[in-house]
Order: C-alpha cells, then sequence, then structure tokens
C-alpha cells in the first residue's frame, strides 16, 4: 500500500481528492453532476459579485449623499414609478437566469442511467458499513477510521494518499465509469453520507432508505466525511472510496467474499504492478 501512496500522490494526484489546508473552491470534480454543480458555482458568481458590488456603492452613496450634514431638509419622495418597475423586472430577470441552469442540474442528478451496481450505506455511531447487492457470494464489511498503530500493517504509512482522520482500514471499492445505485440509511442516530467529488450528499435516517447515484470517471481515492452531527465521535467517521479499473474491480470482488484482507492486498499487488510497468515504459 505504500507504493499505492506513491502513485496516488504523483501519477493521479488530480485524480485523488481530499480536503486540503485553506481550500477556497470545490475539490476536484470526478464526476459529470460534479462537473455540472462546479459550473453552476462559477455561473452564479457572475450574479453574485455585481449585486453585492452594486449594493455596497449604493449604500455608500445614500448614506454620503443622504446625510442628515449634508442634506438638512431631507426630500418627501414616497412614490417613484420608474424605481418600482427596475427593482421589480430586475430581479425577476436574474433569477429566470439562475433558475433555468438550476432546474437542468436538478433534473441531471435526479435521472441516472441504469444503474449496474447497488450498494448500502449504513451509518453507526461511528463508522459505515457497506453492503454489496451483486453477486451469489454476498459481500459486506465496516469502514472505521485507520488508526496510525495499524497503519504498518495494513501498508498504509504514506499519509498523503491515506491522510489523517481521513482514511479507513476498508475502502468502498467501485469500478470506473459505472454508475453505482447508493441506498443510504441510518442504524441509530441521522448521519449523512457526503462525497464533495462526486457531487454526493444524502442523510442516513434510521428506518428509511434514502437513494441516490454516482458515476465515477477517474481513478483514484476519494474522501468525504459525514457531514450530519451524529455525537461526539461525529468528526471521526469519514468516508473512503476506491475507484478502480473494471478488471480490477472484478478481481477484487470475486475475492472479498471469502477473504476481504486479502481481497485488498491482491487489489494493491495489481496496482504497483500497473505503477512499475508504467515507470519502466517512461
Amino acid at each position: 500500500m505504500g507504493v499505492l501512496g506513491g502513485l496516488l500522490g504523483a501519477g493521479t494526484a488530480a485524480h485523488a481528492a481530499k480536503p486540503e489546508p485553506w481550500q477556497m473552491t470545490f475539490q476536484p470534480a470526478a464526476t459529470g453532476i460534479m462537473e455540472q454543480i462546479v459550473w453552476f458555482e462559477r455561473y452564479t458568481l457572475w450574479f453574485i459579485v455585481p449585486i453585492t458590488l452594486f449594493v455596497m456603492v449604493l449604500l455608500a452613496w445614500v448614506m454620503i449623499r443622504y446625510r442628515a450634514s449634508a442634506n438638512p431638509v431631507p426630500s418627501k419622495t414616497s412614490h417613484n414609478t420608474a424605481v418600482e418597475i427596475v427593482w421589480t423586472v430586475g430581479p425577476v430577470v436574474i433569477l429566470l437566469f439562475l433558475a433555468i441552469p438550476s432546474f437542468q442540474l436538478l433534473t441531471a442528478q435526479y435521472s441516472p442511467e441504469e444503474p449496474k451496481l447497488t450498494i448500502k450505506a449504513t451509518g453507526y455511531q461511528w463508522y459505515w458499513g457497506y453492503e454489496y447487492q451483486a453477486g451469489e457470494a454476498p459481500v459486506s464489511f465496516d469502514s472505521v477510521l485507520l488508526k496510525d498503530a495499524d497503519r504498518p500493517t495494513l501498508g498504509k504509512e504514506d499519509r498523503e494518499a491515506f491522510p489523517y482522520l481521513l482514511a479507513v482500514d476498508n475502502e468502498m471499492v467501485v469500478p470506473v465509469n459505472t454508475t453505482v445505485r447508493l441506498l443510504v440509511t441510518g442504524a441509530d442516530v441521522i448521519h449523512s453520507f457526503s462525497m464533495p467529488a462526486f457531487g454526493v450528499k444524502m442523510d442516513a435516517v434510521t428506518g428509511r432508505s434514502n437513494e441516490t447515484w454516482f458515476k465515477a470517471e477517474k481513478e483514484g481515492l476519494y474522501y468525504g466525511q459525514c457531514s450530519q452531527i451524529c455525537g461526539k465521535d461525529h468528526a471521526y467517521m469519514p468516508i473512503a472510496i476506491h475507484v478502480v479499473s473494471q478488471q480490477q474491480y472484478d478481481t477484487w470482488f470475486a475475492a472479498a467474499g471469502k477473504d476481504l484482507p486479502g481481497a485488498y492486498k491482491a487489489l494493491t499487488a495489481k496496482i504497483d504492478a500497473d505503477k512499475n510497468v508504467n515507470v519502466a515504459g517512461n
């Protein structure tokens, strides 16, 4: 896993998303939906920034122009038709320009392709449980915050690839360019499954199954966290998704039902071998 860390940290850094110190922008988009969310955020700034500046300038002008010392006799104007029309029609037009792409984005979020894989994610205090609803051999496991003492055993000593308070012992593994249906629920209190690079955020409510989906288009490791305050260890409930090739996923899934630790080791060995071949080719 140490070599995997080097691979993710050097060769595909843009494809492995996690929070960065002093980060002010979104994480690099790994799905088409997230790319649309990033576009929409930048699009709205073309309206938000001018409106904010306009209001600030207008307030400053009013405070200076109509202060008591400069305007001892206040105006008694109570109505202005032109102003009424402008401040009614203007916001309506702006809202239309915001509403149309917003509805298009919502439509895309709720119009997934036919899913090829269904995974159930259950939130516990304070970890996640995953159940793959595919194949004859059931694959289910818990994903718990990685402890420093376990890093050498699991081969996850590279803190760049497996960051502190974000890395887990068992990542969710999914194939690249595959539509994944995600069923989210809770086992005790309300949690929230959030993966920023995928544009996914869904509450995990006890007794209810909420459905969302994603289609990761770039291989790599992606990190998220529970986004609903759920108790004293809420901050220690990370989410990690490992996106791999279809062949690597098939190999991992075939072995995971019988030997989960061995399946992760085999997956890592395959990635290690591919990296060595790429380095030799360069």
